[in-house]
């Protein structure tokens, strides 16, 4: 088995509103004086070191745990896999 460094993205999905994302905006953003910053999407990055025998595993075993303990909904939330091998 090999190790991975596996990192999941987690992002309100385009449709769905981001009041945390606003919130940087509008009170960060451009009160910080940044007005050429017109939008801000926030969202949650989660870093894993795994054992797999392969980078598919490795990606397979993350969006199962994903999944199966509910790190994100997939109504609202997009995902992103990404694996790297160590």
């Amino acid at each position: 088995m090999k190790n991975y460094t596996v990192e999941v993205v987690i992002q309100n999905k385009p449709v769905a509103r981001d009041p945390e994302g606003e919130t940087i905006h509008r009170d960060l953003l451009l009160k910080g004086g940044y007005e050429n910053v017109k939008s801000v999407r926030a969202g949650k990055y989660i870093q894993l070191e795994v054992q797999a025998e392969g980078p598919e595993d490795a990606e397979k075993l993350v969006f199962e745990m994903c999944n199966a303990l509910r790190l994100y909904n997939p109504v609202v939330h997009t995902s992103r896999i990404q694996v790297r091998e160590k």
